[in-house]
């Protein structure tokens, strides 16, 4: 007889740590409350000392540092997207997904990161709890950007200043794979100079 998850204790568990993307469990203060293995990778400092600390705390958040209290009490946290995301779960008892632009401090250095921000309220043991998910989409937001493109050959100019072709290039970027054929129009110019 099929069990829902939440009746299959240590084996829910058990997913959770090994789901690839970076998964915590916080409050409506989005302090950490618990993390599975992807998650402890994006963590700077030790394991033992983020439970209970704010995710903008733990993530190193440029904004987190600007006030005495932290995470969440900067000028600039009432916009951000994931605070809001994980308040806007709690309030209306569903899944809420956007995409975040973030500003980390890593070694000294402020860096600029895009994140896929999914949230999920449930709730355990008589609390209210909040499945946060980041996804790190910076690459991905990078391609929608502009793309230097040869306006012959089609290639596309890399950071590094090479060519590649247009298959190569979106096969190491975003693990595309191309299937190859001729539109009608390119079939009627191509196939008739042929035949001509």
């Amino acid at each position: 007889m099929p069990q829902r998850l939440s009746q299959m204790g240590d084996f829910v568990a058990s997913v959770l740590e090994v789901i690839p993307s970076p998964i915590f469990v916080v409050d409506e203060d989005v302090r950490i409350l618990g993390y599975n293995q992807a998650a402890s990778q994006m963590l700077v400092q030790d394991p033992d000392l983020v439970i209970r600390r704010r995710a903008g705390e733990i993530l190193h958040c440029l904004h987190s540092t600007e006030s005495p209290g932290g995470c969440g009490r900067s000028e600039f946290c009432p916009d951000c997207p994931v605070r809001n995301s994980v308040q806007e779960s709690l309030a209306g008892r569903q899944v809420v997904r956007r995409k975040a632009r973030m500003e980390l401090v890593r070694e000294g250095r402020t860096m600029e990161i895009y994140l896929l921000v999914t949230t999920a309220p449930f709730h355990h043991q008589g609390n209210s709890k909040v499945l946060l998910i980041l996804e790190d989409i910076s690459e991905l937001m990078e391609l929608k950007g502009i793309l230097p493109i040869c306006s012959y050959c089609k290639k596309i100019r890399t950071d590094d200043e090479y060519w590649q072709s247009v298959e190569k290039y979106f096969s190491r970027h975003l693990d595309l794979e191309f299937s190859h054929g001729i539109c009608p129009e390119c079939a009627k110019r191509y196939l008739l100079e042929e035949e001509g």
